[in-house]
């Protein structure tokens, strides 16, 4: 299920976002001031952010690349109703991946935000590499050191969430929402740790960091 963060201040708009992404099945959460979007992106993980413009009390350029400095695989959606020239070279030049103007059809934001999901898939799906372990999306060969290295398919997965997310602190309970499709902390999240075991042992413990025996992060 798709987790989707939406900003924008104007409660009856974000409540109708909001709903009609869940008659699509996915999920969201609202924010209706910017100085909380950073520490809720830190906290939690979404699959793309939907942003009022209008909504930044500082500028929404600095606002904007300041996200895709320190999570620059998380799709960026603005809301705008400005659509002259100047306002389009301005979201041109921001670090935005794409942008609506109000009023707009709502089958029409599904579509950019499906989009733009594929998108950032397709260029998630490219060699990844971090210190001396490189992943090959296509063919799902891992090397460390030249030395190739053979995982199941869950501990694939797992992995490849942990480094989409590098350096943000994973919590079991979104590995288990996220790499398992689990729901129920209490009867699989054992699991999580197992194979968390078995990924460090094979990839060596040096990649993964546990804090305090409940989040992961990957250095």
């Amino acid at each position: 299920m798709l987790n989707i963060l939406i900003v924008e201040d104007n409660k009856i708009l974000s409540d109708n976002i909001a709903k009609y992404l869940e008659l699509e099945w996915i999920k969201s959460k609202q924010l209706f001031d910017w100085e909380t979007v950073i520490y809720e992106i830190v906290s939690n993980s979404y699959d793309l952010i939907i942003l009022d413009i209008w909504l930044w009390k500082t500028s929404w350029l600095d606002v904007s690349k300041k996200i895709r400095d320190m999570w620059n695989n998380i799709p960026i959606l603005m809301l705008t109703a400005r659509t002259t020239l100047q306002d389009k070279k301005e979201w041109f030049y921001s670090w935005a991946d794409d942008y609506l103007t109000k009023p707009f059809d709502y089958e029409e934001l599904l579509l950019r935000i499906n989009a733009l999901i594929r998108r950032n898939y397709t260029v998630k799906s490219e060699n990844i590499v971090i210190n001396d372990l490189e992943i090959n999306h296509d063919t799902k060969k891992i090397t460390k050191k030249w030395i190739e290295l053979h995982l199941s398919n869950l501990e694939y997965d797992l992995l490849l969430y942990l480094v989409h997310n590098k350096t943000k602190i994973i919590t079991k309970k979104e590995l288990l929402e996220k790499v398992w499709w689990e729901y129920d902390d209490f009867s699989v999240s054992r699991t999580v740790d197992v194979y968390v075991w078995y990924l460090r042992k094979k990839i060596w413990k040096d990649i993964i960091d546990t804090v305090r025996w409940q989040w992961y992060i990957i250095n």
